[in-house]
């Protein structure tokens, strides 16, 4: 199988290049510097193990590929409010032997939240969900770095909604020989709703800092419970805690990395780097929208969602909100709902 990994950032440049570390035939998807980079100098992967240099074919449209091949896995690591766009793109190419990529080949989702596999399935037959926890970091062009040790992540993956098959085993098997640890898994939305969950602090890293200290915690954790109660109100079931924890032990350790700052999850990521967009409405905003749909509410999740909108927008520095002043704009946003 060759793996085409569209958005070779953080999440799809690191499974990328331990897939090519292996030995498996990758493709790498990127745009504007990054492409560039990746083009003149190779994707250069700093993991525990080392600093390697891959130099893989990079593109920025299926044109550049000519043909997809029969064998091709679509593996999906844009973020989520890219993903229509990365669809159209993608789903139109034609396979060798007829067809388009939407009818004949896989689609991996190895993105944070969960619309993405539901807006995938509008266009491509077989979509796969995959639950990422890699912790892992993009924020010059061409270089992603990785700290998990002893694995680099786990990757549980199935067919969406429910489901797997030997495209699921075969491509856990690639992984699995690629410093990853995939489990197969039938029931991969609990996996994601439960990762869904932990992601409800992007935002307020994103805006506020670190999740350090007893009061960062804390307002953590009032923003989770908002949406475990969404989840239940909205009958979807989810993983425990106490279950994650037992897959994942101390598999993935983060360890410091020479020459490679300590940096912080996606959303901080995308405000360092100035994208101007940020994925906050598919991670707390799908809180706001379940609870709204099922007449719960959320609104610490809405208070986020908001700031980290803004901070996006006005391409503010991440962690430049101080903590006491999110913490009055959190009792104020909850009191606002008490009040009759």
């Amino acid at each position: 199988m060759r793996y085409i990994i569209i958005g070779a950032g953080a999440v799809g440049g690191a499974i990328g290049g331990r897939l090519a570390g292996s030995g498996h035939d990758v493709v790498l998807v990127a745009r504007g510097a990054h492409l560039a980079a990746l083009r003149q100098h190779g994707l250069r992967l700093t993991v525990p193990d080392g600093e390697f240099t891959h130099r893989l074919p990079a593109v920025e449209t299926p044109d550049e590929l000519g043909e997809l091949r029969p064998d091709d896995v679509l593996l999906l690591a844009v973020k989520t409010q890219h993903t229509e766009e990365a669809l159209r793109l993608w789903g139109r190419a034609p396979v060798a032997g007829g067809g388009t990529a939407a009818e004949q080949l896989p689609l991996l989702c190895a993105q944070n939240g969960v619309e993405s596999t539901r807006i995938a399935l509008r266009v491509f037959r077989r979509v796969y969900g995959v639950c990422v926890w890699l912790p892992a970091t993009h924020l010059e062009p061409g270089t992603v770095s990785a700290a998990g040790a002893p694995l680099t992540g786990i990757l549980h993956i199935g067919r969406y909604p429910h489901g797997t098959d030997e495209t699921a085993r075969a491509v856990a098997a690639d992984l699995e020989a690629s410093h990853f640890e995939a489990p197969v898994a039938a029931d991969v939305e609990r996996w994601r709703y439960a990762k869904l969950l932990a992601n409800l602090g992007n935002a307020l890293e994103a805006v506020a800092g670190p999740l350090e200290g007893d009061d960062a915690t804390a307002l953590f954790a009032r923003v989770r419970a908002e949406g475990a109660a969404v989840l239940d109100a909205a009958g979807l079931a989810h993983v425990s805690e106490e279950e994650q924890r037992a897959v994942r032990g101390d598999k993935i350790a983060q360890l410091p990395l020479p020459g490679v700052p300590r940096g912080g999850g996606s959303s901080w990521q995308s405000l360092t780097r100035a994208a101007g967009t940020i994925e906050t409405d598919y991670l707390n905003g799908e809180i706001a929208l379940l609870g709204r749909l099922h007449g719960v509410p959320t609104p610490l999740n809405e208070l986020l969602q908001r700031l980290a909108d803004r901070f996006a927008a006005e391409r503010r520095p991440p962690g430049s909100l101080p903590l006491p002043d999110l913490l009055r704009l959190a009792d104020e946003a909850v009191a606002s709902v008490r009040e009759p």
